[in-house]
């Protein structure tokens, strides 16, 4: 079964990428531009809120000013890959000084239009497209403020000729943050022009076709990722408040998933504001999307379930999270770190336990050693990661490193009384390799105000082969220091406060740990 969904998989790779070659030489054409340009319309029906895309700037907090830039050398400096990719998606529009001189401005569009209208790789990036669009569009009102027809309908037109080409290749695109973010362009694009209302209609049968396929049914992300929630639900928000702006009716299956989603957000968002680090995420900074949130008085339910398996343990001071679930489908596991079991543990305002988080802007190499189990808090057996990847070219270059194996949790149970709160669970990914399952058991008792943990192997036969790490990475500022006696370790939290950690088992070490989280980055 392995062999045929490998197989299933490159092949549909080997179409992929073949349709990449084919559209980058067939971007280029003159046939292909004159496809783009259609009817352009004279108007916009109204001018949403800038205000909207104010979250998704990557400016927080900062004026931008226009007035005292050189347009004419604006697109022409040397950039990095990530700037110019920042630069030509213009968020950037969300910080301007509203009070400020538009004219400058209006000839750094005129001058984008005259050089990048036609197809380039970089600057005509799907992501990079549709978020210029969304900027363009949401910022409408101060670009047009005051400009000539020439100028209005070349930026209409503009606009018009990028949105074709997003729905002319929407079919083909398999990334899902790629597709929300499309989908959220052409949803603007409907809304604000009269003569393409048909985008509207197309977007919203296809947000709802995304959020059938891509959540489950507590509004969860299927990659398990917390960081693909985050994204996600920005953009569901985006999109709801625009349909108000334009005064029609919310579809009931966009409010019901904002509500699951907001709720599930709203029970993994650590006491430090944070994303915990499960499956891809790294340590976003919430307070910005809260202060977005709170904007729109949008009240958000407490949960009364668990959030993609990763269960919540809460008792005063201490906060645990609980990695509960199995692996995702292959097709969207490229960010899955193989952490089953794994937990991160708060003490009041301080992250004490973490996981490595997942590498994002660094080589394919450390990308690949942040998703293995050695880096999450977990248990490891022959210093062997609980999946595998694949290591096809073709197949990595068009989804990413996918995972090989597939496992089960087993015997989940999440326990709340007068006394503890536990989790306990097992998982049987190293029941092939090792006959064994591992078995882990997580308490916080309530009347002694302690953390017990405990870890079973149980072997199907006997195996002197087997070796076993139960690593704790310690987050990033923190020391430990190992007492007389080897069994106990003290963490020190500040100058008039520690934790305890003591083990029964043998050979506890504290070796150099490896995190690749972020430093509270803003998502954008």
């Amino acid at each position: 079964m392995t062999s045929f969904n490998t197989a299933y998989y490159y092949v549909l790779a080997v179409r992929i990428n073949l349709i990449k070659v084919f559209k980058k030489i067939y971007f280029t054409t003159n046939f292909y531009k004159k496809s783009l340009v259609s009817r352009v319309p004279s108007q916009f029906l109204f001018f949403p809120n800038p205000f909207l895309m104010s979250y998704f700037s990557n400016y927080k907090n900062f004026a931008f000013q226009t007035k005292n830039l050189d347009s004419n050398q604006f697109w022409d400096k040397n950039y990095s890959l990530k700037e110019k990719k920042e630069l030509h998606n213009f968020l950037w529009l969300s910080s301007i000084d509203r009070k400020d001189n538009a004219s400058t401005l209006r000839e750094i569009i005129s001058l984008w239009n005259q050089k990048n209208l036609q197809y380039k790789s970089i600057v005509w990036e799907t992501s990079v497209i549709s978020k210029r669009i969304m900027s363009w569009i949401l910022n409408s009102d101060i670009i047009l403020k005051n400009s000539n027809f020439e100028f209005k309908r070349n930026f209409i037109e503009s606009i018009v000729i990028q949105i074709n080409h997003l729905k002319k290749n929407f079919r083909y695109e398999i990334d899902h943050q790629k597709k929300i973010e499309v989908i959220t362009a052409l949803t603007l694009s409907g809304l604000v022009f009269k003569e393409y209302e048909e985008n509207y209609e197309y977007s919203l049968k296809e947000l709802e076709k995304l959020i059938k396929t891509f959540f489950d049914d507590k509004g969860f992300p299927i990659t398990r990722n917390p960081h693909d929630l985050l994204s996600h639900t920005k953009y569901f928000l985006l999109v709801k408040e625009v349909i108000k702006d334009a005064q029609k009716y919310v579809p009931d299956f966009l409010e019901n998933i904002l509500e699951k989603n907001l709720e599930c957000l709203k029970q993994i968002t650590t006491p430090i504001n944070t994303l915990p680090l499960f499956n891809g995420s790294v340590e976003t900074d919430l307070t910005n999307f809260y202060d977005y949130i709170n904007h729109f008085k949008i009240k958000i339910k407490k949960s009364k379930t668990n959030s993609g398996n990763i269960h919540v343990l809460k008792n005063k001071k201490d906060v645990i999270y609980f990695e509960a679930g199995n692996p995702p489908k292959k097709s969207y596991s490229s960010c899955y770190q193989s952490g089953p079991l794994s937990f991160e543990y708060f003490f009041e305002d301080q992250k004490i336990i973490t996981n490595s988080g997942f590498g994002v802007n660094i080589s394919n190499k450390a990308r690949l050693l942040s998703r293995l189990t050695s880096s999450q808090s977990a248990l490891c057996l022959n210093d062997t990661s609980i999946v595998s990847f694949e290591k096809n070219n073709m197949m990595n270059k068009a989804y990413g490193f996918l995972i090989k194996r597939d496992f089960k949790i087993l015997n989940l149970e999440h326990i709340n009384d007068t006394n503890k709160i536990q989790i306990k669970a097992a998982h049987d990914a190293y029941l092939k390799n090792f006959s064994c399952l591992h078995d882990r058991t997580l308490s916080i008792d309530k009347i002694n105000n302690k953390i017990v943990g405990q870890d079973k192997l149980a072997l199907n036969s006997l195996n002197s082969r087997i070796k076993y790490d139960i690593r704790f990475h310690l987050y990033p500022g923190l020391t430990a220091v190992q007492t007389i006696g080897g069994n106990t370790l003290l963490i020190q939290i500040n100058k008039n406060k520690a934790l305890l950690f003591s083990t029964n088992g043998k050979n506890l070490k504290i070796e150099k740990s490896i995190f690749f989280g972020g430093q509270k980055v803003l998502d954008n």
